[in-house]
């Protein structure tokens, strides 16, 4: 994991491989100038006050995004000053957008792969965007390379090492205030918050020959006992004891049995409770409604959720958070073979409802069902489940936007106001009491599919099924920024990308305070 460091030293003094800067472009009458923001004063001296020209000459407009590499002139410690695109400079305050500053930071630290230190000036006017620069700077360094030569434990013996460039080893964010307890505070968040979604990247980058129920389950017990978090792992003996016949019908169909997973973070002075669930099926063939080819090489993120459930819980543990925060991974692989569930088989939920089951790959929803309603047993304030429900959503939203469900407008409302606070892009999706007719079975209490438009949103009302009464919950569809296929982009990398992280993390925070909206 790249360190961070609050630095004292000024940028001209600073030594390090490389130092960054911000650029934004012009405001008002001059909308086509390149503006230099705060933090950059001591690099324009050192290039005669003619920094801004010399980046414009090279084509830089200060477009987010755009990173522009210049040789470090005499009078700088570093070699190479990094001007990083902020998009337009503020017209009123001088306050730059933290989300901005996130991508900035991070799209300059993903191209410093490879160097051991990178100075960080930025503009910084509160505490908020110091961490905002810490936090895009250690995402963007982000690195998956567990199974690239000179890396994988599991290579053959003789296996050429170096086959990957090592992450960005140090940020050094100039303009903080080291010794002011909120930037320490902030800085100690934000490592505490980046490492948890790289974890959650890591999780969803594993291939599913080596993350499966079983071993998730495992990576989740070892994080337990280092945070001081009580874990609970439900087998398969326990799950049929349970009744747990969702989880168990997704499952029945692989050679790897499915777990439950109960993570528990309690602190002493919390009054209330917030229950996270996540779908983690480790690989998703579509089981016996297999999917067509092109549909299966990226199906190991669809454990993504309960990757952010469980990264969620850690983070609200390291970080302190006076709240009691409980993580609930329903974690299966749906296979197909001669014991898999089959289209027209009818499945009796832990809720003690039934379910016939029409279409195999709508799979997620009968694994969080019965974890929703394990949780809803403990009668938490608030339940938010996470998961790469459908693709409904994905064409409905696009890949960066997730849709957000609620059975309580006021809880939608709130998680979606702190999606956009913390940078992650989401949408107030309706729950329409028209669609839920269509999932009435001849059969069963329910179908697990119902009208074929409006399928994100069917997918929803199911869930909201096997949600306790009387409790406020809330459905995000992450199968759109769950997993990046493009190129890189910010500090957003390709794969496995931490999504809701964030807004869980802020979610718990605003529970500790009473705020849930």
């Amino acid at each position: 994991m790249t360190a961070l460091t609050l630095s004292t030293a000024g940028a001209a003094t600073l030594r390090a491989d490389a130092l960054v800067v911000g650029v934004a472009k012009g405001a008002g009458s001059k909308s086509g100038d390149l503006v230099l923001a705060p933090g950059a004063e001591a690099v324009d001296k050192a290039f005669g006050g003619k920094l801004a020209a010399v980046l414009a000459t090279l084509g830089a407009s200060g477009a987010e995004g755009e990173l522009t590499k210049v040789p470090a002139p005499e009078g700088l410690k570093t070699p190479v000053v990094i001007a990083a695109g902020l998009g337009a400079a503020p017209e009123k305050d001088g306050s730059y957008d933290a989300e901005a500053l996130r991508r900035a930071a991070g799209a300059a630290a993903r191209s410093l792969t490879g160097s051991k230190k990178a100075g960080f000036a930025l503009p910084i006017a509160s505490v908020e965007d110091a961490e905002a620069i810490a936090e895009g700077a250690l995402l963007g360094a982000y690195a998956f390379t567990a199974y690239q030569a000179g890396e994988n434990k599991l290579a053959p013996k003789g296996a050429k090492a170096g086959g990957a460039k090592q992450a960005l080893a140090e940020v050094a964010v100039l303009g903080a205030k080291p010794r002011d307890k909120a930037f320490k505070a902030a800085a100690e968040r934000a490592i505490a918050l980046a490492e948890e979604i790289n974890r959650a990247r890591d999780l969803v980058n594993t291939p599913p020959n080596d993350l499966y129920p079983e071993s998730f389950a495992a990576v989740a017990t070892a994080a337990g006992k280092e945070h001081g978090i009580k874990v609970q792992v439900l087998d398969e003996k326990a799950l049929v004891k349970g009744g747990f016949g969702g989880i168990l019908g997704v499952g029945q169909g692989a050679a790897r049995g499915p777990r439950l997973v109960k993570l528990a973070y309690t602190h002493p002075k919390a009054e209330r409770t917030l229950a996270l669930v996540g779908k983690g099926i480790t690989y998703d063939s579509g089981g016996i409604s297999l999917k067509p080819a092109g549909h299966n090489e990226t199906m190991k993120c669809d454990m993504a959720g309960a990757a952010a459930v469980f990264a969620t819980v850690v983070a609200a543990a390291r970080i302190g958070l006076r709240v009691n925060v409980t993580g609930w991974l329903a974690l299966a692989e749906n296979m197909p073979s001669g014991t898999a569930t089959r289209p027209g088989d009818v499945l009796r939920m832990y809720s003690g409802k039934t379910v016939e089951v029409l279409n195999t790959d709508a799979e997620g929803r009968l694994v969080l069902a019965d974890a929703l309603t394990r949780a809803s047993e403990e009668n938490p304030d608030a339940i938010v489940d996470v998961a790469t429900l459908t693709g409904a959503m994905v064409l409905a939203l696009g890949n960066r936007t997730f849709g957000i469900m609620s059975n309580d407008d006021a809880f939608r409302t709130s998680i979606h106001e702190i999606a956009e606070e913390v940078g992650e892009a989401s949408w107030p999706m309706p729950l329409p009491a028209d669609l839920r007719k269509g999932m009435d079975s001849p059969t069963a209490d329910i179908a697990n599919m119902g009208e074929r438009m409006g399928g994100g949103l069917v997918a929803g009302l199911f869930l909201k099924e096997f949600v306790g009464e009387g409790i406020a919950w809330a459905h995000l569809d992450i199968a759109g920024p769950a997993f990046h296929e493009g190129a890189p982009y910010g500090y957003t990398p390709k794969g496995g990308t931490g999504s809701a992280v964030r807004t869980l993390v802020k979610l718990a925070e605003r529970t500790a305070a009473g705020d849930l909206g």
